[in-house]
């Protein structure tokens, strides 16, 4: 199937899509908060790291990135548009190529990494992803008090 859109409509549409201040990234700047409080030091957006996460803690070296389904291939509800396939098969591959490759060179670099799905902010999710990540922040914490 052959895009719907003009070239100018496409680059029009595409030109309103937003790298920063979504809705998911709103949503896990509330859910950081909360696990974390205001005790900790958070980045938002931190382009000088690499991969660009959307939130850093830095005194815990955390990376936090919130993943859009469509643009990274969520497991559950990623999908390839009908129209267009030519350009979105690779062009979305390559998104999660560079997704693995930027996590394992923060790893590598000692950073611990963690990724929220677009739909882990949703309402009805909320609650459990705010409670996944709490657990989560403190078996972190306690492992970094254990490494000198």
């Amino acid at each position: 199937m052959v895009d719907t859109l003009t070239p100018t409509e496409r680059s029009a549409r595409m030109a309103r899509v937003r790298r920063t201040g979504t809705k998911p990234e709103q949503a896990l700047r509330a859910v950081v908060r909360a696990v974390f409080g205001h005790r900790r030091r958070l980045i938002f957006d931190a382009v000088d790291l690499l991969g660009s996460p959307d939130l850093t803690v830095p005194s815990l070296r955390l990376a936090i990135f919130a993943h859009g389904c469509f643009w990274h291939s969520c497991p559950i509800h990623g999908r390839i548009p009908k129209s267009n396939r030519v350009f979105w098969t690779p062009k979305l591959a390559a998104n999660v190529k560079r997704d693995r490759a930027v996590v394992r060179k923060l790893r590598k670099a000692r950073w611990s990494v963690w990724t929220v799905w677009e739909h882990d902010l949703t309402a009805g999710h909320i609650r459990a992803t705010t409670g996944r990540l709490f657990r989560q922040a403190e078996r972190l914490k306690a492992m970094r008090r254990m490494v000198p």
